[in-house]
């Protein structure tokens, strides 16, 4: 066999085809032709990168000096909080003392030692599902600290039907509403929904403490005499008006004070120090800049973590800072029709929802049980799905807990609405984005060209009510 033969057949890995003597390829095959072709290549591509509609949804509000001063009417109605337990076994489970000053009464209150006297007379209390734990109308002889489980408030109607007034979960409390009554009585029937583990406080121990403790007693006399100041449906000191009448009367007058303490806002951040070799800048940059593509990813993922913080840090982040007045719980584990309307009522003007993309569909199987359509809103020319003509907006930084619940996230947006706005600074030296940075920090001796590359951002709740959260989300399909 001639030599030329021998190398043209051995330059292909094609499987003989043709009509070619001793069944050799009468052609040119790929693998050969390729090696004067030239490749079609993508951009470096990246799963991680999200939708991430909360932070284009956010008004974002230019941010001088680094902090952002939210001023606020004065306040008189305390908000609550949540109290936290630590457990030692089944039956040894104590609430955290210092916690209690979350309770609204004991708001502000810094004596430790009291706290924990107050902390170490509760005894633990287990309840069965349909258990009753008081009546409405009835003396208040208890209050309590809900370890785990779900308690329902209900009264009875104008015509004797029963209603669901609110739901109560774990860290929430029962009865301290009653601090400042002389003769205090339940307002609501509260009815154990599943089993659960309280935390029960006799009412006698609370005036015991209060007869033996000066500083104690002088807290609530005052939480006591501010509760009775005139105040608007939201707590805030109310302003003298007059209207409806004729002729000359006095006319009230009258202040807005202003809390003396505003909350501050500081500006957060995200970093990161990108590394790429002097050789690689200079010899791979055609036809994709190397240099760019690796901060175009950068960048990327330090947006990703920037929403994950707007959604999870706890100095700023919405799961964290929404006011425990503005939470509520489903009613009956998944997220129905009848809880996101709850969570709508709860504001004016509600922009967007946020939730897991779980949470979404668990919502839509709720919707196709009762045969109802949701809507959808064209944002951006993006058609979404939308609940009475609110965005339903998914989030994956939205956690989901161990027991597969999350939350839902209602929001009012904008400054001029009272709403929720983003922070961030423009015009920062080495700008590469509003509120993004990237600095040259030079080259190593090992020819290592290194560039630092900075978020700056923060979030603002104005008003409370600007957030509201639908907590206890059930996300597993239900057995029927």
């Amino acid at each position: 066999m001639p030599a030329s033969e021998s190398t043209i057949g051995a330059a292909t890995d094609d499987p003989p085809a043709g009509p070619g003597a001793g069944g050799r390829p009468t052609s040119l095959g790929t693998r050969a032709a390729r090696q004067l072709a030239t490749t079609t290549k993508s951009e470096p591509q990246m799963q991680g990168i999200s939708s991430r509609w909360l932070i284009r949804m956010l008004p974002w509000l230019d941010v001088r000096g680094g902090t952002y001063r939210v001023n606020r009417r004065l306040q008189l109605r305390v908000g609550r909080g949540r109290v936290q337990f630590e457990q030692n076994g089944a039956d040894d489970v104590r609430v955290v003392p210092e916690t209690l000053a979350e309770l609204p009464a004991l708001r502000g209150y810094s004596d430790t030692g009291v706290l924990t006297e107050i902390a170490a007379r509760f005894r633990l209390r287990e309840v069965r599902p349909g258990e009753v734990l008081c009546e409405a109308g009835q003396p208040v002889t208890e209050t309590y600290l809900v370890v785990h489980g779900r308690l329902t408030r209900y009264a009875t109607g104008k015509y004797g039907e029963e209603g669901l007034v609110g739901v109560v979960t774990d860290g929430d409390q029962v009865g301290d509403e009653a601090v400042g009554q002389a003769v205090p009585r339940w307002t609501t029937s509260v009815r154990a929904d599943t089993a659960g583990v309280l935390l029960a406080l006799p009412w006698q121990a609370l005036r015991e403490f209060t007869d033996r403790v000066p500083s104690l007693a002088a807290h609530l006399a005052a939480y006591a005499e501010q509760q009775r100041l005139p105040a608007n449906r939201r707590g805030e000191a109310d302003i003298p008006l007059q209207a409806g009448h004729r002729g000359e009367p006095p006319i009230p007058s009258g202040y807005v004070d202003y809390e003396l303490a505003p909350r501050e806002y500081e500006l957060s951040l995200t970093q990161t120090v990108l590394k790429v070799h002097s050789r690689v800048s200079d010899l791979y940059n055609h036809p994709m800049d190397q240099t760019q593509q690796q901060l175009r990813l950068t960048i990327e993922e330090i947006r990703e973590r920037q929403e994950w913080e707007l959604v999870n840090n706890r100095e700023f982040g919405l799961l964290h800072n929404t006011d425990y007045g503005q939470r509520i719980s489903t009613y009956s584990g998944p997220p129905t029709p009848d809880d996101l309307d709850d969570l709508l009522a709860m504001r004016r003007k509600t922009r967007l929802f946020l939730a897991h993309p779980k949470a979404i569909a668990a919502f839509f199987r709720q919707c196709n049980k009762r045969g109802l359509v949701p809507g959808t809103a064209n944002v951006d020319g993006h058609e979404v799905p939308a609940w009475r003509g609110v965005p339903l907006f998914p989030c994956g930084k939205i956690p989901i807990g161990p027991q597969h619940t999350s939350s839902i996230i209602a929001l009012r947006t904008g400054e001029a609405d009272q709403g929720v706005v983003g922070l961030h600074a423009t015009g920062i030296p080495d700008e590469h984005q509003p509120g993004l940075n990237v600095r040259f920090m030079g080259v190593n001796t090992a020819a290592v060209i290194s560039y630092l590359v900075t978020a700056y951002y923060s979030m603002a709740i104005l008003v409370p009510d600007a957030v509201g959260i639908l907590e206890n989300v059930q996300l597993g399909r239900t057995v029927e």
